[in-house]
């Protein structure tokens, strides 16, 4: 059996994988040279760059099993695929905590303006110092803050972990039935349960001071114009989820207003390509798509990922 992991893969799992006897190839193809050469493998395994749609999958008959490191499925024709008898698997519990994190690094950078202060310090620091302190003076505080999570899934309850950890309200807002009480571990290994608010889509979007969203893109934004209306003045926005869950010209617009305080972005619209106003916008924090970017999630998802892999090929 071989495998192709075309977005590479941890060393533990590839180590895994080797040692039950599969064969993987950890050096990438270009998505436009897959066609012809996919059928060389067994397996792919991928991340959020390459995307394995129908054409591909009918292009490939010999691919048997399709492995996602991560939560989302969106580059991947996952129905279809399982109508050519072809197995799709991914890791949705192993990034969990990583993204959280990544979260409330945006979240602490954005009430103390860190995205603007670590552009402009180093350019006007020596000539303006004064005038900088002036301008990042009023930072506020996350304790006492609302915080509304749009998706309770995984990722959006080790969020609420963290914010309950901070001392935020939480409000909690999922589209299908969700276990309102928490399992939060303490130093030392003591375990409490703590119950979140539940909120409709609408009071999560007036009643929040910061609102992180942790859903699946559907067929349109999440938040576009309308749903910006109904934000309370000075919001802060998070999306480490999808990008286009946020409607990025009407996310612009309430910026310059003021409507919007400060937006967070780990995913964009058009990646690998972001508009440039939204790179160079003073009111968003920036990062490129590396929510599960740290080396424990990795470990976790290759570890994961060659499980499935292994229990499959052994049925």
């Amino acid at each position: 059996m071989k495998i192709l992991a075309n977005d590479g893969i941890d060393p533990v799992g590839k180590q895994m994988l080797e040692a039950a006897g599969f064969t993987v190839d950890t050096n990438n193809i270009p998505q436009d040279e897959l066609p012809a050469r996919l059928n060389e493998y067994d397996a792919i395994t991928v991340r959020s760059a390459t995307k394995v749609r129908k054409a591909l999958i009918d292009a490939c008959p010999n691919i048997k099993l399709i492995g996602r490191g991560g939560v989302g499925v969106d580059n991947i024709d996952v129905d279809y695929a399982k109508e050519k008898g072809v197995a799709v698997y991914n890791t949705p519990a192993s990034s969990s905590l990583s993204v959280a994190e990544l979260v409330f690094g945006h979240l602490y950078g954005g009430v103390r303006f860190l995205y603007d202060s670590n552009r402009k310090t180093p350019v006007e620091g020596a000539t303006n110092f004064n005038g900088l302190k002036k301008a990042y003076a009023k930072g506020v505080e996350l304790r006492g803050k609302t915080l509304g999570i749009l998706g309770f899934g995984r990722i959006g309850r080790e969020v609420a972990k963290i914010a309950i950890g901070v001392g935020m309200e939480v409000l909690a807002y999922d589209l299908y039935p969700f276990n309102p009480e928490l399992e939060i571990v303490l130093g030392g290994g003591t375990k409490v349960k703590v119950p979140v608010k539940t909120a409709s889509f609408e009071e999560v979007l007036k009643q929040s001071d910061f609102i992180t969203l942790h859903t699946p893109f559907v067929d349109k934004a999440l938040i576009g114009e309308a749903e910006l209306e109904l934000l309370k003045k000075g919001v802060g926005l998070v999306n480490c989820s999808r990008g286009g869950l946020i409607e990025e010209t009407a996310l612009i617009a309430a910026l310059d207003s003021g409507k919007v305080s400060f937006a967070a972005l780990d995913v964009f619209d058009n990646e690998p390509t972001p508009r440039q106003e939204i790179l160079s916008h003073p009111k968003i924090s920036l990062t490129p798509h590396i929510g599960a970017a740290t080396n424990e999630a990795q470990e976790r998802i290759g570890v994961e990922l060659a499980s499935l892999i292994i229990d499959h090929f052994k049925k």
